[in-house]
């Protein structure tokens, strides 16, 4: 087990970065950048960015420097590398797919849609931003394969967080308020009330056995708990940053509370489609997460994670 650096190659901001991994795990590598005061910021799914003028006092508090294709070998051998494609997208990339979306779903309202994405790329958003809305839909286009899906659930989805001030319950509430008077007058009173009765499904993620809709959309909602492990802590940083009001005591303690809440439920996600595609997955992140939160080991098996099923490929 070792705390890596390969040499940097990547010039950015008037400098030239690397990066900083370990060959183990994700907390044995959050713990060393934690200790050296690298930001959270500069976590990227399996390795911290770090500046050339870091390099000097990472190696003396014990990083080792090897070439970027030993880095990589043993990033990929420890089932740590998350591949591009499987990333959380920027948001540049997450609002152009976003604005195809909405052509595609309402195209003679281009001027909700455009109000709807400055809704989600508000400056306070760490998590619940363009990326969330872009994660959702196309977590509906998967689920969508083998559960076609309707037009309100697409509304909805695009509602569900329109509002969002990290006020739990009040936000969901206003973003119903706004699907129901938005969509109105273009796409009628019962489309519109059914829109906005879907947000509403997303307060407590417990859609009822017979409604479809909501549990179609309460699945895309919490896709992201099941994704790759790298994925799924970059969603945990930007969660942290969304709630940096409250102190790490205050925060852990509410976020525990959410986790034991969402390992309670079984099953977990409501639709087939959704358990086949995210349930182990989701399962292991959030027990690794209740166990750091409980200051437990976490296990580490990257050969029988569902996340890294693929991780031993070589990637470029």
């Amino acid at each position: 087990m070792a705390i890596l650096l390969d040499p940097p190659r990547w010039p950015a901001h008037g400098t030239d970065f690397g990066h900083l991994v370990s060959d183990a795990s994700l907390d044995e590598l959050h713990a060393f950048a934690q200790a050296a005061g690298i930001p959270c910021r500069a976590f990227d799914h399996d390795h911290y960015d770090v500046p050339v003028a870091r390099y000097p006092d990472l190696i003396d508090a014990g990083a080792i420097q090897v070439s970027s294709g030993e880095l990589l070998r043993r990033l990929v051998d420890a089932g740590l590398r998350v591949r591009p494609r499987d990333r959380t997208p920027k948001r540049p990339a997450a609002l152009a797919s976003a604005q195809e979306s909405w052509r595609g779903l309402l195209p003679q309202a281009p001027e909700l849609g455009e109000e709807l994405l400055q809704r989600w790329s508000e400056p306070h958003r760490r998590y619940h931003d363009v990326r969330h809305l872009a994660q959702c839909l196309a977590a509906l286009q998967q689920l969508a394969i083998e559960e076609p899906i309707g037009r309100p659930v697409l509304l909805a989805a695009w509602f569900h967080d329109a509002v969002y001030n990290g006020e739990p319950h009040d936000d969901e509430e206003a973003s119903a308020a706004l699907a129901d008077e938005r969509l109105r007058p273009l796409v009628g009173a019962a489309e519109a009330a059914e829109a906005a009765r879907l947000v509403r499904a997303t307060i407590a993620h417990d859609p009822e056995p017979d409604d479809r809709d909501a549990a179609l959309l309460v699945d895309a909602d919490l896709s992201i708990l099941g994704q790759l492990r790298g994925r799924y802590h970059v969603y945990l940083r930007d969660v942290r940053e969304e709630y940096s009001r409250y102190d790490d005591q205050q925060f852990q303690r509410g976020r525990l509370t959410v986790v034991q809440g969402l390992l309670s439920r079984r099953p977990l996600f409501a639709t087939a489609t959704g358990r086949r595609l995210w349930g182990a997955a989701a399962e292991l992140n959030l027990t690794e997460e209740r166990d750091r939160l409980l200051g437990r080991e976490p296990p580490t098996a990257p050969g029988s994670d569902p996340r890294n099923r693929d991780a031993t490929v070589r990637l470029s």
